[in-house]
């Protein structure tokens, strides 16, 4: 049994989110990304900052990739109720 390259996953591992108000001159950018790395655990990534520069990077270790998936869901949830947008 093969997978199309044409599905989509059921949990993103890679969100781009954006806020931008221009009468408050904000210009805000968040993404976040799922790594595994050499020892099984997974990582979820956060970069944020002010489009346009090269902003901040943090990276939270989990210990497998469904406890991630959930901290990126969480995080966006949050992210969306401060007006950040896809």
């Amino acid at each position: 049994m093969t997978v199309s390259s044409d599905q989509f996953e059921a949990f993103p591992l890679l969100l781009h989110l954006r806020r931008i108000d221009p009468a408050r001159n904000m210009r805000r950018y968040y993404r976040m990304a799922i790594r595994s790395d050499l020892f099984g655990k997974a990582s979820l990534v956060r970069e944020w900052g002010r489009i346009g520069s090269r902003g901040q990077v943090l990276v939270e270790t989990h210990s497998d990739e469904g406890q991630a998936v959930n901290a990126l869901m969480k995080l966006a949830r949050a992210k969306q109720r401060k007006g950040y947008t896809f």
